[in-house]
C-alpha cells in the first residue's frame, strides 16, 4: 500500500494505514450473492456489466509481493482486488501496476525485480485461466470472453530500463504497455513530482529518447509521478497521446504537484491524452492531503533521527501509535466526480477516465469506493449528477481505449501479443 497517504512517496507509506471513521457517503444497500447492489442501483449495475470498464491502475503485484500468496480467484480477506469483486463491480480490464520501489535506483536489480512481478501476473492465468487472461492489445481486451478479467501490464517507474533502450523493446515484449517514467525520486529519465530538488529540470537527455523510442514501439507513456516540467516536456515531445495513469486534479489540493494542474490538464487534452482518476482521499481533497504530507513528515523524522529502518518492527510500532493519534480524515465518493467533472470543464469528456490505485491507497478510500466491486457506485453517482450514458462509457474506459489505440496503430513497430 505504497501511495496509501497519496502525499508519501517513500517506503514509509507502506506503514501508514488506518482505521477511519469516515465523514459521509452512500447510503448501504443490500447485495446479492455476488456482491451486486440491488434496488436503486439496478441501472448502474447494468451499465457497470454492459459497459467495457477498465482501471488503468491496481497495485495487486506489489500487494502479493510484499504480502505473501492470495487465491485471487476467491474473495479475499484483505486488498481491493480479487476475482469475485470484480465481476461484481463489472471490471473488465485491470492494469496490474509493476511498481519498482526508488530504492532500486540504488540497489540495482530493478529489471530482475519487474520481470519477478510480470511472472506473478501471469501467474495468475496459468493458476485460474477460466477466469484471468493477461492481455496486451485493445482487440484482447474488446474481446474477453464472459466471465473472465482482463489482467494488462502498466510499469510505474522507469528504473528497470536501465539506461539501455533494447530494455524497452524488452518489456514491451514481455507485455508492458505504459510506463510512468519515474516515481518518488528523481532516476535516469526524468524528475519526480515528489522530489524536493531536481537533478534534469524535466526530461533527461536519455529520458527524451525514452519518448521518442516508447512512440516508436506503441507503449503508453505515463505522466503521473512526474515533476510538472517533465510532464510538459513529455506531451511537447510525444507525437502520440499520453496518459495519467492515476492521478487527480491539483485544483482540489493547492501546492501538490503529485496531481495535474489545470494547465497541464488542458494541454493534456491537447496531445489527444487521457488523465485517469485516482480515488485515494489525500489525492481529493485539501484536508486529507495536507494531513498525509505531515504523518510523512513526521515518519521520516522519526527513522531518521532514530537510525530506524523504515520497513522494520520498530516503525511499524511508531506508525500504528502515530496513525491512532492521527486518523487521515477520509475523501467522499462524491468528490471523485467533482474530479471528473472538473476536468470535462476544463478539458473536455473525452480526456478523463479512471485509474483508482486500488490497493495502492488502501483504506484511505472513499466510503463506497472501496474496492473494485463497488464502480457501480461512481456510476451511480454520474448517473444522479445528471451525465449522459454515453459520456459515462467514455469515463469508465471508451476514452482510455482510445488512446491506447491510437498509441498503438501510430507505433513504426508492430504491436507483440
Amino acid at each position: 500500500m505504497r501511495d496509501l497517504w497519496s502525499a508519501v512517496p517513500s517506503a514509509f507509506a507502506l506503514g501508514l494505514v488506518v482505521v477511519l471513521t469516515v465523514h459521509c457517503g452512500p447510503r448501504p444497500e443490500q447485495e446479492d450473492e455476488v456482491g451486486r447492489p440491488e434496488g436503486s442501483h439496478q441501472r448502474a449495475d447494468q451499465l457497470a456489466h454492459e459497459f467495457l470498464l477498465v482501471d488503468t491502475h491496481i497495485d495487486v503485484p506489489y500487494r502479493l509481493a510484499k504480502g505473501g500468496d492470495e487465491d485471487l480467484s476467491r474473495r479475499t480477506e484483505g486488498g481491493d482486488f480479487d476475482y469475485p469483486r470484480a465481476i461484481a463491480g463489472g471490471l473488465d480490464v485491470s492494469f496490474m501496476s509493476i511498481y519498482i520501489p526508488a530504492d532500486y535506483q540504488e540497489t540495482g536489480g530493478a529489471k530482475d525485480y519487474a520481470d519477478s512481478l510480470i511472472d506473478l501476473v501471469e501467474s495468475f492465468e496459468q493458476r485460474w485461466p477460466d477466469k484471468f487472461r493477461v492481455i496486451s492489445d485493445p482487440d484482447a481486451a474488446e474481446s474477453l470472453p464472459q466471465g473472465v478479467v482482463g489482467l494488462a501490464l502498466g510499469m510505474e517507474n522507469g528504473a528497470p530500463i536501465e539506461g539501455d533502450l533494447d530494455n524497452l523493446r524488452y518489456f514491451f515484449d514481455r507485455g508492458i504497455r505504459y510506463i510512468t517514467l519515474t516515481h518518488s525520486e528523481n532516476n535516469h529519465i526524468c524528475d519526480s513530482s515528489y522530489a524536493k530538488e531536481k537533478t534534469w529540470n524535466g526530461l533527461s537527455p536519455f529520458g527524451r529518447e525514452v519518448v521518442a523510442e516508447m512512440n516508436r514501439l506503441g507503449m503508453m507513456i505515463d505522466i503521473s509521478h512526474l515533476s510538472d516540467a517533465a510532464a510538459e516536456q513529455v506531451l511537447e515531445l510525444s507525437e502520440m497521446p499520453v496518459i495519467a495513469s492515476h492521478s487527480s486534479a491539483r485544483k482540489f489540493t493547492p501546492g501538490f504537484e503529485r496531481n495535474m494542474s489545470d494547465e497541464l490538464i488542458v494541454e493534456l487534452a491537447e496531445n489527444g491524452g487521457v488523465i485517469q482518476i485516482n480515488f485515494g482521499s489525500a489525492f481529493l481533497n485539501e484536508e486529507s492531503n495536507r494531513t498525509g504530507l505531515a504523518a510523512w513528515a513526521a515518519a521520516e523524522e522519526h527513522a531518521e533521527e532514530n537510525g530506524l529502518d523504515s520497513d522494520g518492527p520498530e516503525m511499524e510500532e511508531w506508525l500504528k501509535a502515530y496513525r491512532e493519534e492521527n486518523p487521515l480524515p477520509l475523501a467522499d465518493l462524491s468528490e471523485v466526480v467533482d474530479h471528473i467533472e472538473h476536468v470535462i470543464e476544463i478539458a473536455g469528456i473525452d480526456h478523463v477516465g479512471l485509474g483508482s490505485d486500488f490497493d495502492g491507497v488502501g483504506p484511505t478510500l472513499p466510503e463506497g469506493l472501496k474496492d473494485v466491486s463497488q464502480f457501480p457506485n461512481l456510476i451511480e453517482a454520474l448517473l444522479e449528477r445528471g451525465h449522459s450514458e454515453d459520456d459515462i462509457r467514455k469515463i469508465c474506459g471508451g476514452n482510455l481505449m482510445r488512446v491506447w489505440r491510437a498509441v498503438e496503430t501510430g507505433a513504426e513497430a508492430p504491436a507483440s501479443v
